[in-house]
């Protein structure tokens, strides 16, 4: 079964970091996406950051210029890394991959269980 585990979240003060990690276990044959996805209370589902399999990155706005995602291919691990953090970056973030079974598999994705980030003011 394929396994996606997120961890590094935790409680910061405004102007802080923080890493998280996502690291995707099981059979799997390539990833192609990986993205970081955030919700906060009231609020849907957003994504933060992604970054395919070429090295091409996206991020939201509100992310641009204090965060960067990456990839560790041979381990399957993605990061990302949150600089100069807001209260309004509060929220359970959630790992993301679009990822082939087998050589020739259509794309499955799979979500991680989330890991919460409390940036305090």
């Amino acid at each position: 079964q394929v396994q996606l585990v997120e961890s590094g979240g935790g409680l910061v003060q405004a102007g802080g970091s923080l890493r998280l990690s996502c690291a995707a276990s099981g059979s799997i044959f390539s990833i192609e996406v990986m993205g970081w996805y955030r919700q906060a209370p009231g609020m849907q589902r957003e994504l933060v950051a992604k970054i395919i399999s070429g090295g091409s990155t996206n991020y939201a706005d509100s992310a641009k210029g204090r965060f960067t995602i990456s990839r560790y291919n041979a381990k399957n691990t993605v990061y990302l890394q949150m600089n100069s953090l807001k209260p309004e970056d509060t929220a359970v973030y959630y790992c993301n991959a679009a990822l082939r079974l087998y050589a020739g598999s259509p794309l499955y994705n799979y979500w991680g269980q989330g890991t919460q980030v409390t940036v305090s003011s």
